[in-house]
């Protein structure tokens, strides 16, 4: 079955603390061009996970599914960001 969002990702969601630190060009780049809402379904897939990770990290005291959590919550946050950039300029009347 063919997607057919309206909204295509247009490459603006970032991810991930570059070289230089917070202030650095970010590591990972969405792609654009892909249907939103396909974008938006990896995404509830990416903070499935996450919430599952910080509930076991809530168990286990070692700290390194929090990190986990951390990196695909981040993940999750581009995709979104990124198709909401794309609604936002789809409806924003040209000048």
């Amino acid at each position: 079955m063919e997607n057919s969002s309206v909204f295509k990702t247009l490459g603006v969601g970032t991810f991930g603390e570059g070289e230089g630190g917070p202030t650095a060009e970010r590591l990972f780049r969405v792609q654009a061009g892909h249907n939103a809402d396909f974008a938006l379904e990896q995404s509830a897939l990416l903070l499935s996970c996450a919430y599952k990770l910080t509930l076991q990290a809530g168990i286990e005291p070692d700290g390194t599914l929090v990190w986990a959590a951390h990196y695909l919550s981040g993940m999750s946050k581009a995709l979104v960001e990124d198709v909401a950039h794309a609604m936002f300029i789809e409806q924003t009347p040209a000048p």
